[in-house]
């Protein structure tokens, strides 16, 4: 990725490295991808279509899962990836012990104050589920056209002008799920 320096590229290398450990074994819900392929392309739909450079934000994006889907917890994390990547990932981790609905009212209401760098992790996350979303079934795809237009309404103005494009990519990716339904 242009513009990062060794250690940040050392950083992204770990973090994918690890990343790719933790969820082996896991598949998507198509049951044929494995699931590993979905933080990889979080991290790079977070690079390449939103433009985010911060190697830590690029390393939070590829672990974001870990703690929510896997035995990992924030201090794994904390301790191989530094403070502020542990707490990028345990913003974006759901709770998974609450009711699915009490579960998803509380994420979201955290990510209406939540820092940008969450916010664009989290909008990269949900343009990979809508474009993942296409070969699943209308059910399936439904709640996740949900769960993106609640997104768009949870960080509307509230990004920095210099990621609005972010948003706009979000609301595109939207109207394509909409037209497809």
């Amino acid at each position: 990725m242009p513009g990062l320096e060794t250690r940040g590229l050392d950083l992204l290398a770990r973090a994918i490295s690890y990343a790719g450990a933790q969820h082996q074994g896991q598949m998507r819900k198509d049951g044929k991808t494995p699931y590993f392929a979905h933080p990889v392309r979080v991290m790079t739909i977070a690079a390449q279509v939103l433009g985010v450079t911060d190697p830590e934000v690029l390393a939070a994006a590829v672990l974001h899962d870990t703690v929510e889907d896997t035995d990992t917890d924030r201090d794994d994390i904390a301790s191989r990836f530094g403070e502020r990547v542990a707490g990028i990932v345990i913003h974006l981790t759901k709770d998974k012990r609450l009711p699915e609905a009490e579960r998803e009212d509380r994420y979201f209401a955290s990510l209406t104050t939540a820092p940008t760098e969450v916010k664009l992790c989290k909008v990269s996350d949900t343009i990979d589920n809508l474009i993942d979303s296409r070969g699943l079934s209308a059910a399936h795809r439904a709640k996740t056209l949900g769960k993106a237009k609640r997104l768009v309404g949870v960080i509307e103005g509230r990004l920095p002008s210099e990621w609005a494009h972010a948003l706009d990519r979000l609301r595109e990716e939207v109207r394509r799920a909409e037209a497809e339904a």
